[in-house]
C-alpha cells in the first residue's frame, strides 16, 4: 500500500514522499503503523510538519437531492520542525490510534464498498501539498462481527454499505458521519419487513448498536420504521448465544408499535411520535436507495455468515477522482 508524488507546488525539485502502511488490515480504536520516506530535493528544505488526513467517501442528502464527496475525518501530525538536506533519504515511523467509530470496510476479507483513505501533507518553508490516497483496510471488531454472525446464522443477507453524513439522535456519535450495512430480511421475517439497517457506534467499552427496520404495512397495521438501540460491552463478546439474542432484537422490532429518536442527517431529520406516528421533515436516503442506485455496487450472499459473494469495487474511481481534482488545482 504505497503512493508517491512529487509535489509539484513546492516547486520543480522538491523533496518527494512516499507513505507506506503495514500490510493488512487494522481495527476500530486500534493501531495504524507504517512509515513516511521523505526524499530531499535539489535544495535543502525545511519541513514544517508532516501530517497524516484519515478521509471518507460519504454520501449526504439535502434538499436538491443526494450529493457525495471525501471528508476528513482525523489528522495526525507525525513530524516536523527539522532541515531535509539536497538528496537526504530520512523515514519516519508511525503508529496513529483510529478512532472507535472509524467504518468497518471488509467483513470476512471480503469487500464492504467503503472508502476509507490515508493522505498525506507535507509543509515545507510554507508551501504545503497533499499526497495520493493510500487506501485503508479496516476489519471488524469482535462485538461487531459476533452480531453480523449472528444476522448471517439467521438468514439474513447483506445488500449495501455505505457512509451517511449527519449524526444518530441520543447517540454519543463523535464522527460527522456514520455506517449504515442494509441487510436483507431472513425467510421467517420476510412478510413482516422489507430490510434492516444495522449501525455500529464503538468507545472504547462498549458497542452501541442501532437498528432501523423497514417495516412492512398489512390490512389492519401500517408500515413504517422501527428503532431499536443495545448496548454491548466489549468484554461481553464470548459465551453468549448471540444468534438468540440477535433474534430477540429483532422480535422487538418488528412487535414494536412506536420508535422514539431518528438519524439526523445532513441537512434533515426525521422524529417518531408516540402512537406509531412518523412526522418526516425531510427524509435522508431511504432503504434500499444505495441498491437502487449501485453506488456500492456490492452483491452479497450468505455463507455461514455474511460473506460477500461477488464485489464490484469502484472504489478505485474516488481515489483518482480526487487525484484528477487535486492537479486541476496545481494547474
Amino acid at each position: 500500500m504505497v503512493f508517491k508524488k512529487l509535489l509539484g507546488s513546492l516547486g520543480v525539485g522538491g523533496p518527494t514522499v512516499d507513505t507506506v502502511l503495514r500490510p493488512g488490515a487494522v481495527v476500530p480504536g486500534g493501531g495504524l503503523s507504517g512509515e513516511v520516506r521523505l526524499r530531499g530535493g535539489s535544495t535543502d528544505s525545511t519541513i514544517e510538519h508532516i501530517t497524516l488526513e484519515l478521509v471518507a467517501h460519504v454520501e449526504a442528502e439535502h434538499e436538491d437531492g443526494e450529493a457525495e464527496g471525501a471528508v476528513v475525518f482525523e489528522r495526525f501530525t507525525v513530524a516536523g520542525g527539522f532541515v531535509l538536506a539536497e538528496g537526504e533519504e530520512r523515514d519516519v515511523q508511525f503508529t496513529l490510534t483510529l478512532p472507535w467509530e472509524t467504518p468497518v470496510t471488509e467483513l470476512y476479507g471480503q469487500d464492504l464498498g467503503i472508502v476509507l483513505g490515508v493522505r498525506t501533507e507535507l509543509s515545507v518553508s510554507g508551501a504545503r501539498d497533499k499526497g495520493d490516497l493510500d487506501r485503508l483496510t479496516v476489519g471488524p471488531l469482535p462485538a461487531q462481527e459476533a452480531v453480523l454472525e449472528a444476522f448471517g446464522q439467521l438468514g439474513f443477507g447483506f445488500r449495501s454499505a455505505d457512509l451517511e453524513l449527519g449524526h444518530i439522535g441520543g447517540s454519543g456519535q463523535r464522527l460527522p458521519f456514520y455506517q449504515e450495512i442494509e441487510l436483507s430480511p431472513a425467510p421467517q421475517y420476510a412478510g413482516r419487513i422489507n430490510e434492516i439497517e444495522v449501525t455500529f457506534l464503538a468507545g472504547p467499552d462498549a458497542l452501541e448498536v442501532v437498528l432501523e427496520a423497514d417495516k412492512r404495512g398489512g390490512h389492519f397495521s401500517g408500515g413504517g420504521d422501527a428503532l431499536g438501540r443495545h448496548m454491548v460491552g466489549h468484554h461481553e463478546v464470548q459465551g453468549r448465544d448471540w444468534a438468540t439474542e440477535v433474534d430477540g432484537w429483532i422480535r422487538s422490532l418488528t412487535e414494536a408499535h412506536a420508535s422514539h429518536g431518528a438519524h439526523e442527517t445532513y441537512g434533515a431529520h426525521e422524529t417518531y411520535g408516540h402512537g406509531g406516528a412518523h412526522q418526516q421533515h425531510h427524509s435522508g436516503p431511504g432503504m434500499g436507495t444505495v441498491v437502487a442506485a449501485g453506488a456500492a455496487g456490492v452483491a452479497v450472499g450468505v455463507v455461514g455468515g455474511l460473506v460477500a459473494a461477488e464485489v464490484v469495487d469502484e472504489v478505485g474511481d474516488f481515489f483518482e477522482g480526487d487525484e484528477e481534482e487535486e492537479e486541476g488545482d496545481e494547474g
